[in-house]
């Protein structure tokens, strides 16, 4: 059985930094692509990241370039979304998802495309 669980999120004063992990079991964690998406009240779930299953090859959100940085340790089955420079339009529910694509293409954004989901962490970000 597959599980995926984010961790890390939490309230913030803008300009701060919050680190959120995800860790996956169940799956062979290197053969699959990752990524972070977000949702807020009111609004439909984004993508923020993708990474590859190497770690090779990345792909960001235009909001969030520069400041984010996704990662992941295949010896940990660990994918990690290191934000900084946090603004309060960042507040949101974040999301870990895993798609059995190894590499993150240009349609990485698309929701359909990952197979497994996790329940999310909740990132506030006060102003």
């Amino acid at each position: 059985q597959v599980q995926v669980v984010e961790s890390g999120g939490g309230f913030v004063q803008a300009g701060g930094s919050l680190r959120l992990s995800c860790t996956a079991s169940g799956l062979t964690f290197h053969d699959y692509s990752m990524g972070w998406f977000r949702q807020a009240p009111g609004k439909e779930r984004e993508g923020v990241s993708c990474v590859s299953g190497s770690g090779d090859n990345r792909y960001y959100v235009d909001f969030v370039r520069g400041r984010f940085t996704i990662s992941r340790d295949n010896a940990k089955n660990t994918l990690y979304l290191q934000m900084n420079s946090l603004q309060p339009e960042d507040t949101a529910m974040y999301y870990c998802a895993a798609a059995s694509y190894g590499y993150c293409t240009a349609s990485w954004s698309r929701i359909l495309r990952y197979n497994y989901w996790g329940q999310g962490t909740q990132v506030t970000v006060s102003s």
